[in-house]
């Protein structure tokens, strides 16, 4: 009689975290069973607790995982061809709207729930934005710097740039769940003339101040 196979442990992992991604995302984390968790991986419980320490132990498991990809996206994008600052811009966000569209159960773990958890989770949510952040203050800089070396415009303003711009794709990934028929595509095109066009006119000089009276 053949034996049943025995799965690596990286794979068992990773078939425990692609299931408990989806019944997090559905049920929210203290919705969430692990019995259910570890029935539909087709696993005993025990044995989710034997890989994954506790249910806070398998949301950050699930958390780092898809916070990962979503950096790795937007920088593999970024960082595929030798074009302008704003071109890798971009493809970056571009990367970052099409992983939320196709990978909405990793985004609402991401976006929605993480942050009304514990300190830990809480910490893993800040380490995931602060990588996103600095990828997007690199390339920011860039086109600052290749702008000319009589730019008046700073680090600081790159910072303050990549916050904007970070904080705008992540409150528009609401507004594409309220707008299903919005692609990836234009909405990041849309985003880019909003943010990049604006900044190039600073750089060219213009500024705006509220009328005086």
């Amino acid at each position: 009689m053949t034996g049943r196979r025995r799965v690596p442990r990286p794979e068992r992992e990773r078939q425990i975290v692609d299931v408990a991604v989806h019944v997090f995302a559905k049920r929210g984390y203290h919705g969430a069973s692990v019995d259910e968790i570890a029935e539909l991986a087709g696993i005993s419980k025990p044995m989710v607790y034997l890989y994954l320490d506790s249910k806070e132990g398998l949301f950050l498991a699930c958390l780092r995982r898809e916070a990962d990809r979503l950096v790795g996206a937007f920088r593999s994008a970024a960082a595929a061809s030798e074009a302008s600052p704003e071109r890798r811009l971009y493809a970056g966000l571009l990367a970052f709207f099409s992983f939320v569209a196709e990978h909405r159960d990793s985004w609402v773990v991401l976006h929605r729930q993480a942050s009304e958890l514990s300190e830990a989770i809480a910490a893993a949510v800040a380490e995931a934005r602060r990588a996103v952040m600095a990828e997007v203050a690199g390339l920011v800089w860039a086109g600052i710097t290749e702008s000319g070396p009589h730019t008046q415009l700073s680090d600081e303003d790159a910072d303050f740039v990549s916050h904007a711009l970070v904080g705008a794709a992540d409150s528009l990934t609401d507004w594409m769940a309220r707008h299903p028929g919005q692609s990836p595509e234009g909405v990041t095109l849309r985003l880019m003339n909003m943010v990049w066009v604006g900044m190039g006119r600073v750089l060219e000089g213009e500024v705006w101040v509220p009328a005086s009276g």
